[in-house]
């Protein structure tokens, strides 16, 4: 048993090697609204998943396209004889998570000498980059 757990970890070892990881932790912004501006470059190529998110208008959109540039840069650390795989538009956005974060609770007046809760959410963000499996041609 103890051989196949390893030959397993040599797989997941090896199918790491062309991902790229980056995660975001306590981005003060609610996770559905990120969940809407992440779920524009889900399965997007990279190069136009940027060029979304920086004409975005919405808010969101500043930490995600930071968090993508380093998961860019984490990718080309990872793959330096790759390079061109970049350039031809090959790598894409794999899976994009937006998952609750710690939330923040406030207290502010309310009529009648009572008290309202304000919940001030934040959100944790993974984006996983990957190359797209080379097509075959048939003839």
């Amino acid at each position: 048993m103890g051989a196949r757990k390893r030959l397993m970890a040599e797989k997941f070892k090896e199918a790491k090697k062309n991902t790229a990881i980056t995660k975001l932790n306590d981005v003060p912004t609610s996770p559905r609204k990120m969940r809407l501006v992440a779920d524009t470059v889900r399965g997007v190529e990279v190069n136009r998943a940027l060029d979304l998110l920086h004409f975005s208008k919405k808010h969101p959109s500043i930490p995600l396209e930071k968090a993508l540039r380093s998961a860019i840069a984490n990718w080309e650390a990872k793959n330096p004889d790759k390079s061109k795989e970049l350039d031809n538009g090959n790598v894409y956005v794999k899976t994009i998570m937006v998952n609750e974060g710690r939330t923040l609770k406030r207290i502010r007046p309310c009529p009648q000498g009572r008290a309202g809760r304000i919940r001030k959410r934040s959100n944790h963000v993974t984006i996983i980059l990957d190359v797209k499996p080379a097509t075959v041609e048939e003839n």
